[in-house]
């Protein structure tokens, strides 16, 4: 069942002409890499025996969740406002090393989601299991590189608005594991302003588990 939303009227919706121009634009998604601290929440999802690659998905879903502008989508032409925004996820087949598309619901609790998350994944026999929904955010990790910039492909459909994640390989540094995530959203409804509160949610929840 698709997640609650309600229709933006857009004739009084301050950043209606913002979204028609970027909405037009030949490429209007833009995306942004950063390095966020993850060494309390690696200890942390290391001493509970959750996956990290979940734990991740959650929280980065669950961050993104807090900032409005992550949760607007077009819907059959029209600019609507998600309640929840649920997560989406590749899982790699390790017998094959392809990788499964899974979607799982947004939940309130770390472990609980991790642990539905988990089972979810290894249960499903599909690679792919239908298009995704709107209500989503999807994950890519990638945690064989330790990279700078990443790129995704390009399906040409303007209106898709589905903000996507990855994250790559940590390091240590002065102490300290420290990992690039990126972020790639869709101009009409993000901007800097909005990747920035969303790079302080994520390091803040990453560091509540000191």
């Amino acid at each position: 069942m698709a997640n609650a939303y309600r229709i933006i009227d857009e004739s009084t919706w301050e950043r209606a002409t913002h979204c028609a121009v970027f909405r037009n634009s030949v490429e209007p998604a833009f995306c942004v890499t950063f390095e966020a601290d993850v060494t309390a929440f690696r200890a942390y999802v290391r001493d509970h025996h959750l996956s990290f690659t979940l734990a991740m998905v959650y929280a980065v879903c669950h961050c993104a969740n807090q900032i409005e502008a992550f949760r607007y989508r077009f819907a059959d032409g029209k600019v609507v406002l998600f309640d929840t925004i649920d997560t989406a996820f590749t899982y790699l087949n390790r017998k094959t090393n392809l990788f499964k598309v899974v979607t799982v619901p947004m939940m309130d609790d770390l472990t609980a989601y991790c642990i539905h998350a988990k089972k979810v994944a290894e249960e499903q026999e599909a690679y792919f299991t239908g298009p995704l929904g709107n209500d989503v955010f999807q994950c890519s990790p990638m945690p064989w590189v330790t990279y700078t910039h990443i790129s995704h492909t390009n399906s040409g459909k303007k209106d898709n608005a589905t903000p996507l994640f990855d994250w790559g390989k940590y390091s240590e540094k002065d102490g300290r594991l420290m990992m690039p995530i990126s972020v790639q959203a869709h101009h009409s409804f993000v901007d800097g302003i909005h990747i920035g509160a969303f790079v302080d949610a994520l390091q803040r929840y990453l560091a509540s588990f000191s």
